[in-house]
């Protein structure tokens, strides 16, 4: 079982961050830099903290365990002229701040950013919202569900005979927060390489989650046409699909290639279907998509889950179970590769949480601690900056820290 080490030095080692975000995609930015060393501050409400420490299951702050892993936790009151003067004391020896306020928030405490490149120009601040920093909703709230639907995902998710479907969990806000932590890289990369000042990243939930939705636009643009909801089909190649089997259970199938398609009609026992003219190129077995379902669900669902994949593997046909959670920890593959690591856990004895992503031979990321308890390194961090004990003492009387 991995442990905690303090004395974890990763590739980011030497880069201060201070995340001022609150809930999901600025926690991703700043998780993916704490992994590989970054020393990430969460700059948190004294009152209550980021509100992703009240996601409770039973209890337990889980999503914090996770998301909060390998940071640092300032407790810091910013409706206080005091909190505000103590934040810019710290960007002054930072190299990235995260904030996710409603565009023009910042502005409005005094803490724009002419301010803090006043008081540091190689600051990188990466302004997190809905809809990024312009243009006519930038005022609006930024939850991730309101996202995924406007951005095309949840009408091309689920059934077409069905309402569109949010996906269950905060994707818009994750693939930002992987896309808001490549943009910090490059920018630091820039001041270092080129010598310049730091920059402000606007990192819309919008954008990013548009970009993964393949070439609609281009589609569209070509066939004057809207792309239909197909389930766990696909309007772009065939064969593609979940399929159930005998025994109750899931197979996913991609025959994207046409070499695979060949190889899954012949294992199937239907080669006719090879040089039939409805079948013959993957644009010809899209449009006729739901008799190639027909053919493969109809073979795999009179087989066994087991038996399917004995014999795909067998031939070498790109399908995998649909696993749940418990079939994920159970899974060899899985437990080999460490997809999934138990990590000391104060309240469970342990927490199990997704390992550090992607995995880099010379310089890997590593655990140097659990996710912290509110303002747990307030005198660390603070007394950098001259706050000695009792002038912590006296801040936190007056609602400071």
């Amino acid at each position: 079982m991995p442990q905690f080490d303090e004395t974890f030095e990763g590739p980011l080692a030497g880069v201060t961050v201070l995340d001022l975000s609150r809930l999901v995609a600025g926690n991703m930015v700043s998780l993916q830099l704490a992994d590989y060393g970054a020393e990430v501050i969460k700059i948190e409400p004294a009152d209550k903290g980021d509100p992703l420490r009240h996601w409770v299951t039973d209890g337990l702050s889980l999503s914090w365990k996770v998301y909060g892993r390998n940071k640092k936790s300032v407790s810091l009151n910013l409706r206080e002229e005091a909190g505000k003067n103590i934040l810019l004391r710290l960007v002054e020896q930072a190299d990235v701040m995260i904030e996710n306020y409603r565009p023009g928030t910042l502005e409005k405490m005094g803490l724009g950013p002419d301010v803090l490149h006043g008081r540091n120009p190689g600051l990188v601040l990466v302004r997190v919202s809905g809809f990024g920093q312009t243009g006519p909703y930038k005022h609006r709230p930024g939850f991730g569900t309101l996202v995924e639907a406007m951005s095309g995902f949840a009408y091309r998710n689920g059934f077409a005979d069905r309402e569109p479907v949010l996906p269950p969990l905060a994707m818009a806000d994750m693939i930002a927060g992987l896309s808001g932590a490549m943009s910090v890289l490059i920018a630091l990369r820039e001041r270092e390489v080129k010598g310049g000042d730091g920059q402000v990243i606007d990192l819309s939930l919008l954008e990013p989650i548009f970009s993964i939705m393949g070439a609609e636009a281009a589609w569209h643009q070509v066939t004057g046409k809207t792309r239909v909801r197909a389930g766990s089909g696909s309007t772009t190649a065939s064969p593609r699909n979940v399929y159930a089997t005998k025994d109750g259970k899931w197979l996913a199938m991609s025959g994207s290639m046409q070499s695979m398609a060949e190889r899954i009609f012949k294992v199937i026992g239907r080669a006719d279907m090879i040089d039939d003219p409805k079948f013959l190129t993957n644009e010809d077995r899209v449009k006729n998509r739901l008799e190639v379902d027909e053919a493969v669900g109809g073979w795999i669902g009179t087989r066994n889950l087991e038996e399917c994949m004995e014999v795909f593997e067998r031939e070498s046909v790109t399908v995998a179970p649909v696993y749940d959670i418990e079939q994920i920890m159970a899974d060899p593959h899985f437990r080999e590769r460490e997809v999934i690591v138990d990590l000391p856990d104060e309240e469970m004895g342990t927490v199990a949480m997704h390992n550090i992503t992607p995995r880099l031979s010379g310089t890997p990321g590593g655990f140097a601690r659990p996710a912290p308890d509110l303002g747990q390194h307030n005198a660390e961090v603070l007394g950098r900056i001259g706050i000695g004990e009792g002038d912590l003492a006296k801040l936190k009387d007056d609602g400071v820290v």
